[in-house]
C-alpha cells in the first residue's frame, strides 16, 4: 500500500553501499578516538556488559552475575563473539559498537536514498552522526545501538520500491531488531496497523487518467490508451471497462500486497515469543524480575503519567540538544513557494510520521526512565524530514544544513537549560572520569575500605572487569544520595567507614536557568526525579570528613570517611 518515492534531483550514479561503510567505520572511529579507552558507563556497567561476560565465559543466555531483566540476548551473543575474535577489553568493546554505529548510519542512508536521493541521504547521515544523542551512543554497549542498526536497515528494505518487495528480508532484519531490544518491536508494529487501516479504509477509485497513474509499472503501457479531454468514440464503453478492471487488478493487488506486508511486519512476534518462552523456562519469569517489569511497565498506565511522558517525548523528538534547529528551519521554509521538480510522496510523509508517533506513543508508556536513546532509530528520520523540506522550498538549503551542524557541535559540550541524562551528550565522559579518579583515590589510600554509595559506582567498585579498580572493594549499597536514603544509611554507621558519593543526573547550577524547574513536582512523582544531597550535606549526618572532591563539567563526585569508634573486649583464652 506504498507510493513510490518522489526523489529530489539528484545526479550522478550512486557508489555501491559496500565502497561506504569503510568511509563511515573511519568517520565515527576517528570522532570517538578519545574516547574509546573509557571505562563502562551506567547501564553498559550495570547490565548489558555483565550479561554479555557472563555469556562469553559461561554460555548462558540467562545473565547469571546481574539480575535479569529479560531483555533479548543478541547484542550479548554478537559482543561475546567479537571478544571471542578480539579478546576482552573495554577498547574492543568500543571498537564494535564504532563498527555498529557506522552500520546503522549506512542504513540511515540507504533509506534516506531510496526516499529522497543520495545528496539527502549523506546530509541525513552528517546531521545523524553529529547529533549528540547519537553521538554518545557510538561507543556504548547499550542495546539501543543494535536495535537501531537493525530497525533503519529493515526500513530501508520495507522503503524500497521494487517489482517485487523483499518481503522475507524485512522480516528477519524487523526480528534482529526485536532480538537487541524487545521495544524495537513497536516500529513494525505501528507500520502493520498503518497497513491495516489502508486496507479497511481504500474504496475503489474512480477511472483516472493513466498518464497520471503513480506508478506506471503496474498498469505498463496505458498512459498511451486514453487522452484527457477526449471526445466519445464508438470505442469509449470498452475503454471504460478495460479502465475498471484495470483499477480493480490494481485494487485487488494493493490489497494483497498490504496483507503481505502485515505478516512481514508482524513476524518478529514469533522470535521474540520464543525468547521469553525459554526466559520463563530458565528463570519462571516471563518479562524478566517483577521490580524491572513494574518499573518499566505496569507502573507507568496512568493517564496523568502517559500525558506528561508524551509532552517529553515531544521534546525529545523536536527540541532536546539543539534538534529545534532543523525542525525551525524546516518549519521556516514551509512558508515558502516549493520548488519546481522536488516532492516527496505524501504517502511516504505519512508514513515516517506514523513511525514517529507510534514510538512517542509507545515510549511514553514503556520504560520507567524517559532516556532519549530510546528513540534512538528515529531521529534519523526527523532529520531526513527537515532536509526533504529544506531541499523542496530553500535553494540555499545547504546553509541551513552547515547552521544544524554548528548546533549539534555546540550541544556536544554545551548543556541545554533543564535537567537531562549525561548520556545525551558528552557529559557521559565527564562522569566516567570523576568516577575514575574517584576509585584510584579509594584505591591507593583506602584499598581495604567497605564504601558506601549507589549505582552504577556499586558495580564499578565491585567488578574490576568493567575498567575502575584493579581489586574489588566491599560496597554498602543505597537507591541515590537524596535526604531519606541519607538519612536511612545513618542508621547503621557500622555497615560502612567510606562513601562515594556523586551527581546522578545533569541539573543547572543554583542561579542558572532551568526550564524544568517548574515540572519538578511532577517529575518527582512519576519519573523518579529527586535532588541528591551536597557532600557536605552528607557527610553532616553521617558524620563523616569530604577528604577528596572533584568536579567536571555537571558532573562531581567526593569521597567521605568516617572514623568509627570500636569497641574491643578482651577474652580469657
Amino acid at each position: 500500500m506504498r507510493e513510490a518515492p518522489h526523489h529530489l534531483s539528484d545526479v550522478g550514479r550512486p557508489l555501491p553501499l559496500w565502497t561506504l561503510y569503510p568511509l563511515l567505520f573511519v568517520g565515527v572511529y576517528i570522532s570517538h578516538l578519545t574516547l574509546l579507552r573509557l571505562p563502562y558507563f551506567w547501564d553498559e556497567a550495570g547490565y548489558y556488559i555483565p550479561a554479555a561476560l557472563d555469556l562469553f565465559r559461561t554460555g548462558s543466555l540467562i545473565p547469571q552475575t546481574t539480575l535479569t531483566n529479560a531483555h533479548p540476548p543478541l547484542p550479548s551473543l554478537l559482543l561475546a563473539g567479537w571478544w571471542h575474535l578480539a579478546g576482552y577489553a573495554v577498547w574492543n568493546t568500543r571498537v564494535f559498537i564504532c563498527m555498529v554505529s557506522a552500520a546503522a548510519l549506512l542504513g540511515a542512508f540507504r533509506l534516506a536514498r531510496e526516499l529522497a536521493g543520495p545528496v539527502t541521504g549523506a546530509v541525513v547521515v552528517l546531521l545523524t552522526a553529529l547529533y549528540p544523542v547519537w553521538f554518545a551512543q557510538s561507543t556504548l554497549a547499550h542495546a539501543d545501538i543494535f536495535a537501531a542498526a537493525f530497525t533503519l536497515w529493515a526500513l530501508s528494505v520495507y522503503f524500497e520500491h521494487r517489482e517485487r518487495p523483499r518481503y522475507l528480508l524485512a522480516a528477519v532484519l524487523f526480528s534482529l531488531a526485536a532480538l537487541a531490544k524487545e521495544t524495537a518491536i513497536v516500529t513494525p508494529g505501528a507500520l502493520a496497523l498503518w497497513e491495516l487501516v489502508q486496507i479497511v479504509s481504500s474504496q475503489p477509485r474512480k477511472p483516472v487518467i493513466l498518464s497520471e497513474a503513480k506508478d506506471p509499472r503496474i498498469l505498463p503501457g496505458a498512459a498511451q490508451n486514453f487522452e484527457a479531454g477526449a471526445k466519445a468514440d464508438p470505442t469509449e464503453n470498452k475503454q471504460q471497462r478495460n479502465t475498471g478492471v484495470l483499477h480493480s487488478v490494481q485494487d485487488d493487488e494493493h490489497s494483497s500486497a498490504g496483507w503481505r506486508w502485515i505478516a512481514t511486519l508482524l513476524a518478529p512476534i514469533l522470535p521474540l515469543a520464543f525468547w521469553y518462552a525459554y526466559h520463563f523456562h530458565k528463570t519462571g519469569f516471563i518479562f524478566g524480575n517483577p521490580e524491572f517489569l513494574r518499573y518499566n511497565a505496569t507502573a507507568n498506565l496512568g493517564p496523568l503519567r502517559i500525558l506528561l511522558s508524551l509532552w517529553h517525548r515531544a521534546v525529545h523528538l523536536t527540541l532536546h540538544m539543539n534538534l529545534f534547529v532543523p525542525a525551525a528551519c524546516a518549519a521556516a521554509v514551509l512558508l515558502m513557494p516549493r520548488l519546481a521538480g522536488r516532492t516527496l510522496s505524501k504517502q511516504v510523509v505519512t508514513t515516517l510520521a506514523v513511525i514517529l508517533l507510534g514510538n512517542g506513543i509507545a515510549f511514553s508508556i514503556l520504560g520507567g526512565a524517559l532516556l532519549t536513546r530510546y528513540l534512538l532509530p528515529m531521529y534519523p528520520l526527523v532529520l531526513l524530514l527537515c532536509v526533504v523540506v529544506w531541499r523542496e522550498r530553500f535553494a540555499q538549503w545547504w546553509v541551513l544544513a552547515g547552521l544544524t551542524t554548528v548546533g549539534f557541535l555546540a550541544a556536544l559540550w554545551i548543556n541545554p537549560p533543564y535537567v537531562f541524562s549525561p548520556e545525551d551528550n558528552l557529559s557521559y565522559r565527564d562522569m566516567i572520569v570523576v568516577h575514575q579518579q574517584a576509585a584510584a583515590v579509594l584505591t591507593k589510600q583506602f584499598p581495604l575500605a567497605t564504601v558506601l554509595t549507589a549505582w552504577p559506582a556499586t558495580q564499578e567498585l565491585a567488578r574490576p572487569e568493567l575498567g575502575y579498580v584493579r581489586q574489588p572493594f566491599k560496597v554498602a549499597p543505597i537507591e541515590n544520595f537524596s535526604a531519606g536514603e541519607i538519612e536511612r544509611a545513618a542508621q547503621d554507621p557500622g555497615g560502612y567507614d567510606t562513601a562515594l558519593v556523586f551527581s546522578t543526573k545533569c541539573v543547572p547550577a543554583p542561579g542558572m536557568m532551568n526550564l524544568a524547574r517548574m515540572n519538578e513536582g511532577a517529575d518527582t512523582r512519576f519519573f523518579d526525579f529527586h535532588r541528591d544531597l551536597p557532600p557536605k550535606g552528607v557527610a553532616a549526618i553521617l558524620h563523616g570528613d569530604v577528604v577528596w572532591q572533584a568536579t567536571r563539567g555537571c558532573e562531581s563526585a567526593a569521597i567521605l570517611r568516617f572514623p568509627r569508634a570500636v569497641d574491643a573486649e578482651l577474652r580469657m583464652p
